[in-house]
């Protein structure tokens, strides 16, 4: 019982995770420096 627990928190964790990231890169950020691409001319 107690490996079902631990094992749906860390589910939970990394798909709160990834849904910050598609967040972030929706919203124009990159995901490797965090910064916002359409002012960085090394992007484009």
């Amino acid at each position: 019982m107690g490996t079902f627990v631990v094992g749906m928190i860390v589910l939970v964790v990394v798909i709160l995770a990834i849904r910050s990231m598609v967040k972030d890169k929706k919203a124009g950020k990159s995901l490797q420096c965090g910064g916002d691409c359409s002012k960085c001319r090394g992007c484009h």
